[in-house]
């Protein structure tokens, strides 16, 4: 068992303010230990995993907290917890410590199973602490912070789901077993069961069920201020999170319902479960303060506070504009096509390089460039002007659309060709040299050179080939061709390469057999220009 205490309480006993303490079973990290600071708890105890503490060590927890102003218990409605807490209030009692203990009960999802009182304490507790902390803190009196946090747990109402079990370590095998297409509605911490078990659903459809219970069981109506909270159960990454806090939003907007707070996070896990828990708390303004008050706890995620207007500006308004263009030039409608065909190019591929990227990176390079190519369709008629103007639209374009490295190099490459080719209507030279500046950009931006298998290998070799069939006579679509066969020699040769630059290097010999993903991304778009090329 462990005892965690504030490292600042008064040593007189008559300088110490009311003591707010809880606890519990392990597993539940951050809580309760994470809610010990100046402003929260005093002092928290934990047992072992998912077992209440002894009341022994709930009262060596008052002793070392406590002084005549007294000691509040919050304590979640689970047998165990009641029973030691209540006991260790009694023996605080009988040593002189006055002790009040307030129960937590909000899961809803029993709404049909167990009277009111009967319900489990889940992830709700968290937001009492802060009420009964704040209100301690203020300088309230033992009988006035157990009515607020009493008050506060009333006006409380919480339901989880899982999408799969934890396991005990002392059980050493999951609490219960789901289909790979079930999910468990209202569950409560200790990796039991839910009340039902339902097909799979999207986030949205789910939130939508636990906030409907909520609302309902809670009289949560039109008007209604609340403090919402998005608590994830232990398995559940800040990105799904973020999904069901969107969906939770808009459902109460949609209600009427004022969300005056919001926090999202795991503020009470179940070990290892996937899931997420929400919890609704009625507020006014005497609560909102409790839960605005400043505290140290390490755990607190802070103020909530919501954006109430946003304004949505394009990039167009903020980026500066290309100015001073020449006439139009009338092969940029050849130019625009063959754009077109690269973004076309990249949409068919975005499966096989999500495949080859998966093998020797993060596997995000088929949706980058399916996103890039979505931004080449976008570009107004404007963009399409003259040949410098056309790529730095490009460059820009990807620059804010594409994600990871290829946005950055796609981007300086066609910014650095579009300088060389400023203010001239260029011949097939100077393509060729415009295409050959902006590979030793890619190069320069990234430090890579041929042999460390990266894009270079395609690029290198394709400019090389282009200039010299230029300069030996022949047409921009013939030395093309050329330059694209030379950047398919170039890529396949990367599959016997070993990785010396990007997230490949990490894996040294084992990416050793597959083609890196950046350069056949190049072979891609230079052969749809292939086609074009006259």
């Amino acid at each position: 068992e462990t005892v965690v205490v504030r490292a600042d309480v008064p040593a007189a006993l008559g300088a110490r303010r009311v003591a707010i303490l809880s606890g519990g079973g392990s597993g539940h990290e951050p809580a309760p230990a994470g809610y010990v600071g100046a402003g929260m708890l005093h002092a928290a105890v934990a047992g072992d995993v998912f077992t209440s503490p002894s009341a022994d060590a709930v009262l060596a927890a008052i002793r070392a907290v406590a002084g005549t102003a007294g000691a509040l218990l919050i304590v979640k409605n689970y047998t165990g917890d009641r029973l030691n807490f209540g006991l260790a209030a009694e023996l605080a009692r009988a040593e002189g410590i006055p002790t009040e203990v307030v129960v937590v009960a909000d899961d809803v999802a029993l709404h049909d199973t167990v009277e009111p009182a009967r319900r489990r304490g889940i992830a709700g507790v968290v937001l009492v602490h802060k009420v009964a902390g704040a209100a301690a803190a203020a300088g309230a009196s033992l009988a006035e912070v157990a009515r607020e946090a009493t008050e506060a747990a009333e006006a409380l109402g919480s339901m989880g789901v899982a999408l799969g079990p934890c396991t005990v370590p002392a059980a050493g095998r999951p609490g219960f077993t789901l289909g790979e297409d079930e999910v468990e509605l209202g569950l409560g911490i200790h990796g039991e069961q839910g009340v039902r078990r339902v097909a799979m659903q999207p986030a949205d459809a789910l939130v939508d069920t636990l906030l409907s219970t909520i609302v309902e069981d809670r009289k949560v109506g039109a008007g209604e201020r609340v403090a919402l909270m998005v608590n994830g159960l232990g398995g559940t990454p800040p990105m799904e999170l973020a999904i069901v806090t969107r969906r939770a939003l808009a459902f109460l907007s949609g209600r009427g319902v004022k969300v005056e707070r919001a926090w999202q996070g795991t503020f009470l896990s179940a070990l290892e479960m996937p899931g997420c828990s929400l919890t609704l708390l009625k507020v006014d303004d005497a609560r909102l303060a409790r839960l605005d008050a400043a505290t140290d706890a390490p755990a607190w995620p802070g103020k909530g506070t919501l954006v109430v207007q946003r304004r949505v500006v394009s990039v167009r308004d903020v980026l500066p504009t290309i100015k001073g263009h020449p006439k139009e030039h009338p092969e940029m409608v050849q130019v625009r096509a063959a754009a077109l065909a690269v973004a076309d190019a990249w949409d068919a591929a975005e499966a096989r390089l999500t495949e080859l990227d998966s093998a020797a990176g993060d596997g995000d390079l088929g949706l980058s460039l399916a996103r890039g190519a979505a931004a080449i369709r976008a570009l107004p008629e404007t963009a399409w002007a003259t040949p410098s103007g056309a790529l730095t639209e490009l460059g820009q374009a990807l620059r804010r659309n594409i994600a990871g490295s290829s946005g950055p190099f796609y981007a300086t490459a066609l910014l650095r060709a579009a300088r060389h080719l400023a203010n001239r209507v260029p011949d097939a030279a100077a393509w060729a040299k415009a295409f050959q500046v902006a590979v030793g950009a890619v190069s320069e931006l990234g430090g890579a050179k041929p042999g460390d298998r990266t894009m270079v290998d395609a690029l290198h070799p394709a400019a090389e080939v282009l200039v010299r069939s230029v300069r030996e006579g022949k047409s921009l679509g013939d030395a093309w061709r050329d330059a694209t066969l030379a950047a398919e020699q170039g890529a396949e040769a990367t599959a016997s390469m070993a990785p010396r630059l990007g997230r490949a290097s990490y894996l040294g010999d084992r990416a050793k057999g597959i083609p890196d993903a950046g350069a056949a991304a190049v072979v891609i778009w230079m052969k749809a220009l292939a086609q074009r090329a006259d």
